[in-house]
């Protein structure tokens, strides 16, 4: 269930307060797919949400024009997650095309840089709420959501529960496209690997010990409490 968390921003499907998952205040944190498409009535509900920070979590080249300007106070900051180029990146384009839960756990280890810069851009953010995205809004979101949500208390279920919405949110997005059901197809690539995605997701969770992901990689005690500040209640 979403509750509040619910957010209708014209032009796009997959938007969502992060508010009310474990510690997180509403307002500090939002997800959503790419705002290509947000219309200019849905920038100004953006802003009236009290967004002054949008964090782009794509490579440069999924970068696309939008429908409509953004609000001049809006701040972006870009963040690719994508570590292409290297080993990694080959490798599980292989077997998922990054587009599963199946890769989070060794994205973590092997590459946990992104990500903690992503989480530093939040901390660092000037005052009002942050959105972060990628393209879709479902695994590179997904992975900070997972972060964020993990540092604030949320319960696994929680997590789980608010990833899985994506599936439904995009299916009309993903059906004008001509794509496959996305919930079946990495629903068959888990079942083929014997997993699920709630086994998959819990045991990333269960892993992840927090505080001391972010600051054994980076993040600085000051950043750290400036990201309790932003996010908890």
């Amino acid at each position: 269930m979403t509750g509040g968390r619910e957010l209708s921003w014209d032009g796009c499907v997959n938007v969502r307060d992060l508010g009310g998952l474990g510690r997180v205040r509403p307002r500090a944190v939002v997800r959503m797919e790419a705002p290509t498409r947000l219309s200019e009535v849905g920038w100004a509900a953006a802003w009236a949400h009290g967004v002054r920070t949008v964090i782009d979590l794509r490579d440069p080249d999924e970068r696309e024009p939008e429908r409509a300007p953004r609000p001049p106070g809006i701040a972006t900051v870009y963040v690719p997650q994508d570590p292409v180029g290297t080993p990694f990146y080959e490798q599980w384009k292989e077997i998922d095309s990054l587009a599963s839960p199946l890769y989070y756990p060794a994205m973590l280890v092997e590459h946990p840089e992104p990500v903690v810069t992503a989480v530093r851009a939040i901390a660092n953010a000037a005052p009002g709420c942050v959105v972060f995205h990628c393209a879709g809004g479902k695994d590179r979101t997904g992975l900070l959501a997972l972060v964020v949500l993990t540092l604030a208390g949320a319960a696994p279920d929680e997590i789980i529960a608010d990833y899985l919405l994506t599936y439904d949110r995009m299916k009309r997005r993903y059906d004008e496209l001509g794509f496959r059901d996305q919930l079946a197809a990495v629903t068959e690539l888990l079942t083929a690997r014997d997993t699920t995605f709630e086994a998959s997701l819990t045991s990333t969770i269960a892993a992840l010990k927090m505080p001391d992901f972010l600051l054994d990689n980076g993040l600085s005690d000051t950043e750290l409490a400036a990201l309790y500040a932003r996010l908890t209640l």
